[in-house]
């Protein structure tokens, strides 16, 4: 293998003689000739093994922060993996990063963000005190649902997630994520203001923030399962 290399090498030489030379005998350019030579370059180095049984949320990070499992790592900008502290009582998780997510590497940073920040400060939690994350952590094209096959894919990593933060209350927010969380079809409006169980975890199922924008008269629903999540973590809302 060494001979590849050392060949793609004086053949770069020789190209770069010739150019100065005025001379070019061969169609293409250097971005042609570094995909060459990346041919002859040693494999990279497989990653460090991940234990997804009893996972760190910072080695959960490292192991996604170049994800491409799926399709959607073409068209991300990057992956939004969570935000919040290991150990949260409450952990809330949705179905995909938006454009705002995608941009900034956080999720629920946008109009439905905000809305959710306010309806958890309503009921007496604040965004730093819960974890917040996706069912999939890259934001699909147009902001579609994403795709069984997608989740399927990041479905191994956000269970890991779950039990690097050992949440006693989790509340999914919206259909997708509901119903992937819970292997079910029913919809949403069966689904919330019930608890379900999710791998000996509570589990409350609601709308999600993006929903309630488009859908105002819903939030009364949503805010009465938020005091509900609320009164499991021991609080008293009003």
């Amino acid at each position: 293998m060494t001979a590849i290399p050392q060949a793609l090498g004086a053949l770069r030489d020789n190209l770069a003689c010739r150019g100065r030379l005025g001379l070019g005998l061969i169609e293409g350019g250097p971005a042609q000739l570094e995909r060459l030579l990346a041919l002859g370059a040693p494999p990279p180095a497989p990653p460090a093994t991940l234990d997804l049984q009893e996972p760190s949320l910072e080695g959960l990070a490292l192991a996604l922060a170049d994800c491409r499992r799926c399709p959607l790592h073409q068209g991300r900008r990057q992956v939004v993996f969570g935000d919040g502290p290991a150990g949260a009582g409450l952990m809330l998780i949705g179905e995909a990063p938006g454009a705002q997510e995608d941009k900034e590497g956080l999720p629920f940073v946008g109009p439905a963000g905000q809305l959710l920040e306010r309806m958890l400060a309503a009921v007496g939690l604040k965004r730093a005190e819960v974890y917040i994350t996706n069912l999939v952590k890259c934001r699909p094209p147009g902001n579609r649902d994403p795709q069984p096959l997608e989740a399927a894919a990041c479905r191994p990593f956000l269970e890991a997630q779950v039990r690097a933060v050992a949440p006693r209350v989790i509340c999914a927010l919206g259909r997708p994520a509901s119903q992937a969380l819970l292997d079910s079809d029913a919809p949403i409006s069966a689904l919330r203001g019930r608890w379900h169980d999710f791998q000996g975890i509570p589990l409350l199922p609601t709308f999600h923030p993006a929903f309630l924008l488009r859908d105002p008269a819903r939030k009364s629903e949503a805010y009465r399962d938020l005091k509900d999540l609320a009164r499991a973590l021991g609080q008293t809302p009003a």
